[in-house]
């Protein structure tokens, strides 16, 4: 019997992942669309990530204070030190592939980091600067 190659095993699995990943984004940006925002700006959701926001319980925050300016590297939660993984596509294979994950931690980190849900404009700016990385 013929063993086919790795490459042919694990080329299909990247193809497969990252059609997972646009399918995912494109419809979270159609949905944001259709809540009256758009046309989505990777430079604002990259001005956007390095933002600070004051906070109640102490330094201001931003999206960069536990993820790192640079989403492909790993990050750190500034309050509970564990660690997190990249947030980029291109440097974490499983991010942005699950519509329910992105949107339960859009909202989650929005209202942590910015104090308030954030809007549809910036989840969408937000989500386009990330699938770019």
């Amino acid at each position: 019997m013929k063993v086919p190659a790795i490459s042919n095993l694990i080329l299909p699995g990247l193809l497969i992942a990252g059609a997972v990943q646009a399918d995912s984004v494109d419809d979270l940006l159609a949905h944001f669309r259709g809540q009256g925002a758009g046309p989505f700006d990777a430079g604002s959701g990259q001005a956007l990530w390095g933002r600070s926001f004051p906070s109640v319980e102490g330094p201001s925050r931003s999206c960069a204070s536990c993820h790192t300016s640079d989403p492909t590297r790993r990050g750190r939660h500034v309050v509970t030190g564990k660690a997190i993984e990249p947030i980029a596509p291109s440097a974490h294979a499983k991010r942005l592939t699950d519509r329910r994950q992105i949107e339960k931690w859009l909202n989650r980190n929005c209202k942590w980091t910015l104090g308030r849900e954030c809007t549809p404009q910036e989840k969408g700016d937000i989500l386009s600067f990330l699938r770019d990385q």
